[in-house]
This record gives structure tokens, C-alpha cells and sequence, in this order.
């Protein structure tokens, strides 16, 4: 896919190439997920659930069926059914849940943490190096600039479906 003309964006060259690298970044990003859940032989879903539960173990938070569901936009019932894969897997466990009695608490099993390190440890030590090769003085620029976008494509909601075009009336 071309870049080409900007589309969306018009004026100052240097904000278009930014907005374009953040793209192909994005592109970039969305790709390694696929192939990294096609390798491990899950769907980007269960891979996605995985990596919030290790976030939520590292944050001592727990990690809950709603807040799972939630995090990935999908109903209780597809949260079960994926709970239930990881858990056939041996990725996951389930116990009761400490302090409400109704919910259980997921945790990442031995072997999910073995698995994802030895996957993704090398890409994200090569990730940290490129951030540490980012100027010291540009890094708190650069945070806040991708912080302001994440927060913006979190802001920006659900868009409107196309309509067809007056040939298809």
C-alpha cells in the first residue's frame, strides 16, 4: 500500500510523516500479533486475554471474567468459552475469587509465562534498546505524544456504517 498524496492530513510534512510512521508502526503491530497467536496456536483473542492476565499479575490487580470481557469488547459468553480454551490449554486457572464470592480470579499458569517469554523476550529487548536509543531529552515528547494518541483513538467511539453509493440505491 502506497502512501503516496495525504488523504487525510493536510500542511506540515514532518506531522505527516510522524502520523505515517505511527501507522506503519500500528500495521507492524497488528501483524506480529497475528502471527504470534497463529504461532502459538491461539486467536488473537485468547493471546490478547493472556497478556492482560500477566499485566494484571504484574499490577498485583486480578484478573476477572468482566474485566477480561470488558478489556476485549466481547460478551460473558464468548469470555467463557475463551476462559474455558486457555484453561484446556494450560495457560490459565481459575480459583475463587478472594473477596467476592460470585467472581473467580484468572491467573497465568508456569507454562503460559515460559511461552510467552520465550516467544516475545527477544522482541522486547531489541524494543527496549530502540526506546534507549531515543534522545533523553526528545523521550518525554515522544511519550506524550503517543499517550495523547492512544488516548484519542480510545476517545473517538464508533463510526458511522458507509451507505451505498447512488448506483447501488
Amino acid at each position: 500500500m502506497s502512501d503516496g498524496p495525504a488523504y487525510w492530513y493536510r500542511g506540515d510534512d514532518h506531522a505527516v510523516a510522524v502520523l505515517r510512521a505511527l501507522r506503519t508502526f500500528r500495521r507492524a503491530d497488528e501483524e506480529m500479533r497475528r502471527r504470534m497467536s497463529a504461532d502459538m496456536d491461539m486467536n488473537v483473542s485468547d493471546l490478547q486475554a493472556l497478556q492482560l492476565v500477566i499485566a494484571a499479575e504484574r499490577s498485583d490487580a486480578a484478573a476477572t471474567p468482566r474485566m477480561l470481557a470488558t478489556r476485549l469488547g466481547i460478551s460473558t459468553a464468548s469470555t467463557t468459552k475463551l476462559l474455558d480454551r486457555l484453561t484446556a490449554s494450560g495457560h490459565l486457572v481459575r480459583s475463587p475469587h478472594p473477596h467476592d464470592r460470585r467472581s473467580v480470579v484468572v491467573r497465568a499458569t508456569g507454562h503460559a509465562h515460559q511461552e510467552v517469554r520465550e516467544r516475545l523476550g527477544r522482541m522486547h529487548e531489541r524494543m527496549a534498546q530502540i526506546a534507549a536509543a531515543v534522545p533523553e531529552h526528545c523521550r518525554p515528547a515522544v511519550t506524550e505524544f503517543l499517550t495523547a494518541m492512544a488516548a484519542e483513538l480510545d476517545r473517538a467511539g464508533t463510526v458511522a456504517p458507509l451507505t451505498p453509493g447512488p448506483d447501488r440505491a
